[in-house]
């Protein structure tokens, strides 16, 4: 019996499926749910290539990092990363939707992105 929670993000929009996975990552789908508890289950995301992303959201909004220097910001659309790779939308959605505390690296090592059905 695997504890893995499956979700399938086939022509679901990019935001109910972080929401929906940032809650299971957080362990709320759970009875016994602690808000400090480290125990916590894996996520799956299957199909994420097929989510659903609308027009404005890819044009407008953008991703950036900061090297630490002046001048060392980078930014790319939601556009650029998509296409490069998908999953990585879904990923850094999920990522702002979890609490920002030392327990958010452990709550997105559980989360599995997929591209099609299977691995």
């Amino acid at each position: 019996m695997s504890k893995d929670i499956m979700i399938d993000a086939k022509g679901k929009r990019l935001g109910r499926i972080a929401s929906g996975t940032a809650f299971a990552l957080r362990g709320k789908t759970k009875a016994d749910f602690l808000p400090h508890n480290t125990v916590l289950p894996k996520v799956v995301v299957k199909n994420a290539d097929a989510v659903d992303f609308s027009e404005k959201k890819l044009k407008e909004k953008k991703f950036w990092r900061y090297s630490g220097y002046p001048g060392g910001m980078k930014l790319k659309s939601a556009h650029e990363v998509a296409q490069k790779d998908k999953r990585e939308v879904l990923r850094r959605a999920v990522l702002g939707m979890l609490p920002h505390n030392r327990l958010r690296k452990i709550m997105i090592k559980n989360l599995i992105i997929y591209h099609g059905e299977d691995k």
